[in-house]
């Protein structure tokens, strides 16, 4: 009740609210919300001759929202889906939905805020089911309230012989997330780091006068805590993934654990062990410390002669993804962390690890923490780009969410740039698409299947700059 109220723009709770947003679930519910609705555009309106019913309704993804009095009456609903424009829309969810069919009855549109707080609804619903657009076809007398409500108009449409406004509720899902794991770095590290010329922000760090690169990487410790077999695992993918991504085969690797006694670090040291079995990656040494708080990093040394930045990109060139899409989300991280590795064989492993260093393309970053979108904004910022991602052609899983999909941690997933037509990222164990451009300017936004651009990120990721 306390979500509801704030929905409708209370800041107390004095008393029970005037109403409540569910979603629709049986049969009488849909059927009140189908009659308000002629009433409405059919009878009141007259927008639609005998019904207003449309394949949308007969789509099982579709969700509707009802506002019902305590009395138990439907005030008002909403329904919102997976936008049926695109024609391959019944077969996959791109994280473009629609909300449309707002009603509210005639009795509760005087006061009682119905019809904000079914948008508000909406809005959030979307946001919870991954969406990352998220838009309305909205008459033109009432869209002040969707100003009021912070949606952006982009465009107009004629609805059976009537104006519309369309507007689209702005998320900021990934910029969210390229913010929180990465934009502090530049005022935390000062100027910009040390190292070999061209390698800013990379995946790992070239040893000027060798051929040896070294990489880094620690794992959360609420994951050590909950899931240490796991998290050493881990620790040995992410470490591989990094070296994989400048075109080294790894030389050996070294850890630095914490942890309350010897029986959690053991647990903790059979995920190293076995990952480091599965890429070829031997544990060289490390520092172990026992009665403190769980903690985990891995330093990983590779070697290449021909070491690939990750700002190699440059205006116009073409970016390719390269993902694992088997498997499937790690228990308890569903949504954050997908897991393809631990159902794949040594050799496999192997073989993915040396995809880089095969193709040998200008740029190539390995898909961590930022998530997809993320990492290629960090690309294009060390290439002096912005990017343009086409959200139709990238790899993702059927039944996955595209919102969750472009925001976590793929397993196995490599972007790379490339003067276009010579993108050469190939395995039969992965996925590869070209599905963008490097573009002059700054940030990363997302073309979608009618054209329209978004903005994912709208600047910098880090402010490290170009290398």
């Amino acid at each position: 009740m306390l979500d509801v109220w704030v929905l409708t723009g209370g800041s107390t709770v004095t008393s029970a609210p005037a109403f409540l947003i569910q979603r629709a679930e049986s049969a009488s519910e849909l059927a009140a919300y189908h009659r308000l609705r002629r009433e409405i555009f059919v009878d009141e309106q007259g927008l639609f001759a005998g019904s207003d019913l449309d394949e949308a309704d007969d789509d099982a993804r579709t969700v509707v929202l009802i506002a019902r009095d305590a009395a138990g009456e439907v005030l008002g609903g909403v329904r919102l889906g997976p936008a049926r424009e695109w024609p391959a829309a019944a077969g996959r969810d791109l994280g473009w939905w629609n909300g449309g069919r707002l009603v509210v009855s005639r009795g509760a549109r005087a006061s009682a805020h119905v019809g904000a707080a079914l948008v508000r609804a909406a809005c959030a619903h979307a946001e919870q089911s991954g969406v990352l657009r998220f838009d309305a076809t909205v008459q033109v007398q009432n869209r002040s309230l969707f100003d009021r409500l912070g949606w952006v108009a982009f465009g107009s449409a004629t609805i059976a012989g009537v104006e519309h406004v369309r507007m689209r509720w702005p998320i900021d899902r990934i910029e969210r997330l390229a913010a929180s794991s990465k934009s502090f770095l530049a005022g935390l590290l000062g100027s910009t780091p040390g190292g070999l010329a061209g390698f800013v922000g990379d995946d790992g760090a070239p040893i000027a006068g060798t051929d040896v690169i070294a990489a880094c990487d620690a794992i959360l410790p609420s994951l050590v805590e909950r899931d240490p077999e796991w998290a050493g695992w881990c620790a040995v993918l992410v470490n591989v993934n990094d070296l994989s991504a400048m075109g080294a085969g790894v030389v050996g690797l070294f850890d630095a654990l914490g942890a309350r006694d010897a029986s959690f670090a053991s647990r903790v040291f059979s995920g190293l062990r076995k990952g480091a079995e599965a890429w070829g990656a031997p544990i060289l040494g490390g520092h172990t410390q026992l009665g403190v708080p769980a903690s985990l990093s891995v330093t990983a040394l590779g070697r290449t002669t021909n070491p690939i930045p990750g700002g190699g990109g440059r205006a116009g060139h073409t970016v390719s993804v390269s993902v694992d899409t088997t498997g499937g989300w790690h228990p308890r991280y569903s949504g954050v962390q997908w897991d393809s590795t631990s159902g794949r064989s040594g050799e496999e492993l192997r073989a993915m690890a040396g995809m880089v260093a095969h193709a040998a393309p200008d740029a190539a970053k390995d898909i961590s923490m930022a998530g997809l979108v993320g990492t290629l904004g960090m690309m294009a910022e060390a290439s002096g780009c912005g990017a343009v991602l086409d959200v139709a052609d990238i790899p993702i899983p059927a039944y996955v969410q595209a919102g969750d999909w472009l925001t976590c941690f793929p397993g196995f997933g490599m972007l790379t740039a490339d003067r276009p037509g010579e993108g050469r990222m190939s395995s039969p164990l992965v996925e590869t698409a070209e599905c963008g451009t490097l573009t002059t300017g700054s940030g990363v936004q997302l073309r979608w299947p009618d054209g329209l651009m978004t903005s994912a990120v709208s600047s910098t990721v880090t402010g490290l700059g170009r290398a």
